[in-house]
């Protein structure tokens, strides 16, 4: 295929914003695979933090970040990405460079334990106050169960209400597939 997945394109993205050195953030580790991408971004001299409510889906990340040797660039915080605020140093924001998000529920996990609407945008409005101008917030929107309609419908709104002056939303999707698949929404601070 030609045309890039919607987790290919928000990788294309991200790597093209993170460098060698920088910070870059999984909001939500689920099973560690954003947490080791953003890994090797960072590079040895980089650092990601990675957030996620289950200590499944922390334990996960761990072991995979453990296999690839990896683990000592990630500071994994069995926290709400909403915490990120009070949990990321503010001597070290000026290095953030990126942040991922997978919305939904953890796979193979509880269906019952899901992103939720208002953490995720109060983690999106805070992320975008730390970032610096060019800085990404990556947000894959899976919105098949019935929370994520109401985080889609809500992330939505909330990012046609941003003034284009200070960040632009890029939104990617392929419109004629069954099952509403997810979708991708890209934040850039202007």
């Amino acid at each position: 295929m030609t045309l890039p997945t919607v987790l290919e394109f928000s990788k294309e993205l991200l790597n093209r914003s993170i460098h060698a050195g920088d910070i870059a953030i999984d909001a939500t580790a689920g099973k560690g695979n954003d947490t080791l991408f953003l890994a090797n971004c960072v590079g040895e001299a980089g650092k990601v933090y990675s957030f996620d409510v289950q200590k499944q889906a922390i334990d996960q990340t761990k072991q995979l970040l453990c296999d690839h040797q990896l683990d000592h660039r990630v500071t994994l915080l069995q926290q709400g990405h909403e915490q990120a605020n009070n949990l990321i140093p503010s001597d070290e924001r000026g290095r953030l460079k990126a942040v991922v998000f997978n919305l939904g529920y953890l796979p193979g996990g509880n269906k019952d334990i899901t992103t939720q609407t208002n953490t995720t945008i109060q983690a999106i409005t805070d992320f975008l106050d730390m970032l610096p101008n060019g800085g990404l917030v990556a947000v894959i929107v899976y919105h098949g169960h019935e929370e994520g309609k109401k985080e889609k419908d809500a992330l939505e709104m909330f990012a046609n209400t941003l003034p284009q002056q200070n960040v632009q939303v890029l939104r990617y999707e392929f419109v004629n597939q069954v099952n509403r698949p997810p979708f991708l929404l890209t934040f850039e601070k202007r």
